[in-house]
């Protein structure tokens, strides 16, 4: 098992200024590859492998002004890009992809592009990562190496690749690094269904009688808040436009959100760790923000909460702990209900909850009164979210 833990490069202009050139370089190789696969693929019909890209590419200024290692890295990205294309491209003839995939296309002009340097190539020299440069760069600028501080949270004999990440002004080291064996959970048969939600992030309620809720106004409070500078920022410019202060608050507001990401997944696994949870069941629904009416105010808030983020990193952590990770639908939890045992059908059929009722249809026992309460059909109040948490953690059959 792999980890990843990403760390923001503060370092001197000189050193900015060489890990700023070697991406720019990898941006570069990677459009010269991407011309060479394109051709051959369209010319003869062939997909290129690492080692004929690499053969095609090694006289290549760009490939030069790159460790060698560094840049075979990078063609091999572009190579496997291909292969994914060429997988999905036989899915799409067989019928079984709907949108047709389309051929890797080339980085735009000017950018960077990430640089990967295997572990054997990075030393550590009196605590400091030592990462070397190519001859080529040492002729045209009299550098060989440069310099970096290794984090003390990491074991540097366990990290198997470093990875220069450049995003909005800003440069980032990530350490791939393999992961100590961690706890998991026994088998328990105790499930944990989750709600998502707007103000309330995660309604988490499990069949242990335990509940609880992730909060989630401070992530609305600062999406309000980036969204509104971004709106004074881009008044009477063009929709494309794009500026230092843009990008400065574009990354504050992604860095919040990776936290927020990591702390509340990390926050639910550890709950399912302490209370011998075994199976964690998300409702979610593919596209349920796509053209939401909730109000200007509310659309700010949710349409960009990176709740679907969220549930990956949820489920890569589940995984990683032998928690079963169930993503379930979630139409109609909001209007069945749970304490009276309501079946929930899928969204698009016509479900029949007797056979005697086939003439009526599918119809729930009780109902919202309110936003955020809900009444059963013996008049019981009970919490909506939690009603719906409830609703996929058990009526979807799944563990039943």
């Amino acid at each position: 098992m792999y980890g990843c833990q990403q760390h923001l490069i503060t370092t001197t202009p000189d050193n900015k200024a060489v890990i700023e050139f070697i991406c720019s370089e990898s941006n570069k190789l990677t459009n010269c590859g991407l011309y060479y696969c394109r051709q051959i693929l369209f010319k003869a019909g062939k997909y290129l492998n690492n080692a004929e890209l690499d053969k095609i590419m090694k006289t290549n200024v760009h490939f030069k002004a790159m460790r060698s290692a560094c840049a075979q890295q990078t063609l091999h990205g572009v190579v496997e890009s291909f292969k994914s294309y060429k997988a999905l491209n036989k899915l799409y003839k067989k019928g079984k992809l709907t949108n047709k995939p389309r051929v890797p296309n080339y980085r735009r002009k000017g950018g960077m592009a990430i640089v990967s340097y295997p572990a054997r190539w990075v030393k550590l020299v009196n605590g400091q990562l030592k990462f070397p440069l190519g001859k080529q760069v040492k002729a045209w600028f009299g550098i060989d190496h440069f310099i970096l501080p290794m984090p003390s949270n990491i074991d540097f004999k366990s990290v198997r690749e470093f990875r220069f990440v450049p995003r909005n002004n800003y440069f980032y080291l990530e350490f791939v690094y393999k992961q100590p064996d961690l706890p998991t959970v026994s088998p328990t048969n105790n499930t944990l269904g989750i709600d998502p939600g707007l103000s309330n992030w995660l309604t988490c309620v499990s069949t242990t009688g335990k509940s609880f809720i992730v909060d989630g106004r401070k992530v609305k409070s600062q999406n309000q808040w980036y969204n509104k500078k971004v709106a004074k920022l881009k008044k009477s410019k063009h929709q494309d436009y794009w500026d230092e202060q843009l990008a400065f608050l574009t990354e504050k507001r992604n860095r919040q959100m990776r936290d927020n990401i990591n702390k509340a997944s990390r926050f639910v696994v550890n709950w399912c760790l302490r209370n011998g949870i075994d199976t964690v069941v998300f409702g979610w629904n593919k596209g349920n923000k796509d053209g939401i009416q909730i109000g200007k105010k509310n659309t700010q808030q949710y349409v960009q909460i990176p709740t679907a983020r969220l549930r990956g990193r949820l489920e890569q952590l589940c995984i990683q702990h032998g928690i079963k990770f169930i993503e379930t639908e979630e139409s109609y939890t909001s209007k069945a209900s749970f304490l009276d045992n309501d079946f929930l059908p899928t969204f698009g059929e016509k479900p029949v909850r007797v056979a005697c009722a086939k003439a009526q249809g599918w119809k729930q026992s009780g109902k919202r009164v309110r936003r955020g309460l809900y009444r059963s059909a013996n008049n019981e109040i009970v919490n909506a979210d939690c009603n719906g948490a409830r609703c996929d953690s058990l009526a979807r059959n799944h563990i039943l």
